[in-house]
């Protein structure tokens, strides 16, 4: 059996290997990058709505890692929501997770281009109705494509939900992320990121914002370890929308 320390070391050359083989971009504030990634990540989000602003704290992010070459995987914390409205309880929402399997990869020099397959879930750990009513199965198709300074990173998925399907409908999610890397260290963007909604009580309808922001980083702390951080502002796009406008905040510490 191999000592913690030589498990640790191979398990991180296995990870430096991993991302050696693909693009080094960014990843977004709100698009889920097909990139795979191993770091710890916490962002928030304030969103206006005209029954009381509410500030997600986590926004359901966490533990991400690349246990094999090809896959990776996210263990994300139930984000906790915070309700201006006093009508509305604060509370925890749902816990749920991801599994990426990265299909193809060629770095910037090689080809500078991604393809990721992405399956997530989410449980309905949510109290005092801040998570959903059904476990809801996530299918999504990820892409992206460089060009010197410049890249493209979007996804494609559907929400199924397990159970009350004539309450939730079903969505089609669309995330597409335009990004530029004018200095060593930041990552200036523009995010459209839409809902459509499939049955339910949102049946027909469609929300779309659109997300400037700027990521700063890698910043290197200790050997693997490193910090970026970043903020953005939604701004909604569509005549329905869920809220009026966003603001977003993210701290990451890759390993």
């Amino acid at each position: 059996m191999l000592a913690p320390a030589v498990r640790s070391q191979t398990w991180m050359e296995r990870v430096s290997k991993t991302q050696a083989a693909q693009p080094h971009w960014m990843t977004p504030l709100v698009t889920v990058t097909p990139r795979l990634e191993q770091e710890f990540r916490f962002d928030t989000v304030h969103q206006v709505t005209p029954t009381g602003d509410v500030t997600v704290v986590d926004n359901g992010k966490g533990l991400e890692l690349i246990p094999s070459r090809r896959t990776e995987l996210l263990i994300n914390l139930p984000p906790y929501l915070m309700h201006e409205n006093p009508a509305t309880k604060d509370g925890w929402g749902d816990a749920s997770f991801v599994m990426k399997y990265r299909f193809f990869a060629r770095p910037e020099k090689e080809g500078n281009a991604i393809v990721t397959g992405f399956l997530a879930g989410s449980v309905p750990t949510g109290e005092h109705k801040n998570g959903s009513i059904s476990a809801v199965v996530t299918p999504t198709l990820a892409g992206g494509k460089g060009w010197g300074w410049f890249d493209v990173q979007a996804t494609l998925g559907g929400t199924l939900p397990v159970n009350s399907v004539n309450k939730l409908g079903r969505t089609i999610l669309s995330n597409t992320a335009l990004q530029a890397h004018v200095l060593k260290k930041v990552w200036p963007e523009l995010e459209i990121n839409s809902t459509a909604w499939k049955g339910g009580t949102n049946d027909g309808k469609k929300q779309t914002f659109i997300t400037p922001g700027v990521i700063f980083g890698r910043f290197p702390l200790h050997h693997r370890i490193a910090l970026a951080g970043g903020v953005g502002f939604q701004i909604a796009a569509t005549h329905f929308h869920q809220y009026d406008h966003a603001v977003v905040g993210t701290v990451r510490v890759p390993f």
